[in-house]
């Protein structure tokens, strides 16, 4: 009997549904999808050995929780039948952009609905997702919002009026890392590193550095002195950062990505 049912099996999908298998919090004829026209559906079922249901009938007869899962410009092109079919159900949403006004209108007898922004690195289980309800959720949903969203990694409750705040720092954030390690490799070469010794330098360092920061019980501004002697080479680099103001170029990067995030949601 199918418990969880995602409409769309991609990257994200497939991570959820890898790491909720992983955990034990389901097994996998608890767990089903369909797609749209493509082989994602078929290739997730085959390789994690739960339900692929083409048919919207079958794959929600039974289920309890429908995790919104395709691409944000398919919500609107959804079976009309699904709102039917969701009566009763929690709703949760991964789509970037559909503000919970949009979800509710559209599963109106949902009994709650959820939006969640995850990011890419929950790919991998480390993750950290944001969601907000449009109602308080009641013991039982709430574990499984936690359950769930938990299988890509870390999970945190916001107002729905902080996601595209939300979006702007963790959503699009890793891009913003990989940008910078990008960046740190190009100026290696200009220092006089072969190019592909410079990528590994600057990717082992940005990922070691990555978990140092997740381990730690420092904050990140005693991380970043402990690295900084007194006039050496770091306290240069970072001398230069402050003259280039990099803090501020970041801060409008964000700005940017949320005033973007909120004119999606707008439509």
């Amino acid at each position: 009997m199918i418990k969880v049912a995602f409409i769309g099996a991609g990257r994200m999908a497939s991570a959820m549904v890898r790491g909720l298998l992983k955990t034990g919090h389901f097994s996998p004829p608890e767990v089903g999808c369909t797609c749209g026209d493509d082989p994602t559906g078929p290739q997730l079922a085959s390789s994690a050995g739960i339900t692929y249901e083409p048919e919207l009938k079958n794959l929600l007869q039974d289920s309890d929780v429908i995790v919104l899962a395709c691409k944000p410009q398919q919500f609107n092109s959804l079976n009309a039948e699904i709102a039917a079919l969701a009566k009763g159900q929690l709703i949760i949403s991964i789509l970037a952009g559909i503000p919970l006004a949009r979800i509710s209108s559209r599963f109106p007898e949902a009994r709650n609905c959820v939006r969640a922004m995850p990011n890419t690195p929950g790919q991998i289980g480390a993750g950290i997702s944001a969601y907000a309800s449009g109602h308080t959720l009641d013991n039982h949903d709430e574990e499984l919002v936690q359950v769930i969203l938990g299988a890509l990694g870390q999970v945190v409750a916001t107002p729905e009026d902080q996601l595209d705040a939300v979006t702007a720092v963790s959503g699009s954030g890793p891009a913003y890392v990989f940008e910078f390690t990008a960046a740190l490799a190009e100026a290696g070469v200009a220092a006089g590193l072969p190019p592909e010794i410079a990528s590994r330098l600057a990717r082992q360092t940005v990922t070691g550095a990555g978990l140092l920061l997740g381990q730690s019980v420092d904050t990140i501004e005693e991380l970043r002195r402990q690295v900084t002697s007194p006039g050496g080479t770091t306290q240069a680099a970072l001398e230069q950062f402050n003259e280039d103001r990099l803090r501020d170029v970041v801060r409008h990067a964000v700005l940017a990505a949320k005033q973007r995030s909120i004119e999606l949601a707008q439509g």
